[in-house]
């Protein structure tokens, strides 16, 4: 249902699994203190995901800013769930980068950003799912990102190939897979060596999340 065109940002709702501070953990900005807004919901439901996005509350953006605003770091990152799916998103972007945020979106990349949402972010990082390969051959499809990081659910190295001629981007990273606490580390290195071998710049990098070795959020 859309929204009257004069909806102020404060009064808009949305579906919040958590806001937190932390550190990033993954990718090329793995140490970046920044806060983390959550969204509930997604497109997909891929068995090993580590947020159950079905738990959220319903949140106005009044209410986000409260929460977001007494956090020290003025980074933030937009995660899910799936962001991209969110009613008003364009909506909750622009009024975080009128605070002056840095702000940075995590996306699954079924779907290209729209332009009212770009103009707001500082940074995309793509986590194309293997397991969903099919719904990628699409031209809705995200087509540049800041960074592209793939899970290695299983053998993925084509799909990585294939993604790597869909999305451009200066980084491509391999993260293991975590499963009831327990990463398939050298499975993924296996990987990289496979994936690197036609490479000899731009290779393909080893993203572990390192905020779960550390024992943070």
């Amino acid at each position: 249902m859309p929204l009257p065109d004069d909806t102020p940002f404060e009064a808009i709702r949305y579906p919040v699994a958590e806001i937190f501070e932390s550190l990033q953990g993954e990718g090329a900005n793995t140490g970046l203190p920044a806060v983390f807004l959550r969204f509930g919901k997604c497109n997909l439901a891929c068995p090993w995901c580590d947020t159950d996005h079905r738990a959220y509350e319903v949140l106005t953006g009044q209410v986000i800013l409260d929460r977001i605003l007494p956090f020290k770091s003025r980074s933030l990152i937009l995660t899910g769930g799936e962001p991209l799916i969110q009613r008003a998103l364009a909506e909750c972007a622009e009024r975080l980068k009128q605070l002056g945020y840095w702000i940075a979106l995590e996306t699954n990349g079924l779907t290209d950003i729209p332009q009212a949402v770009r103009r707001s972010l500082n940074y995309v990082a793509a986590s194309p799912k293997a397991m969903y390969a099919d719904l990628y051959a699409d031209e809705r499809m995200l087509r540049h990102a800041d960074e592209v990081r793939v899970v290695a659910d299983g053998d993925v190295a084509d799909f990585c190939r294939d993604i790597r001629r869909r999305i451009t981007a200066p980084a491509y990273f391999l993260t293991p897979c975590d499963r009831a606490g327990r990463m398939n580390i050298e499975e993924t290195i296996r990987q990289l060596g496979i994936l690197n071998q036609a490479h000899r710049q731009n290779k393909w990098l080893l993203s572990v999340q390192a905020h779960k070795l550390a024992g943070i959020r």
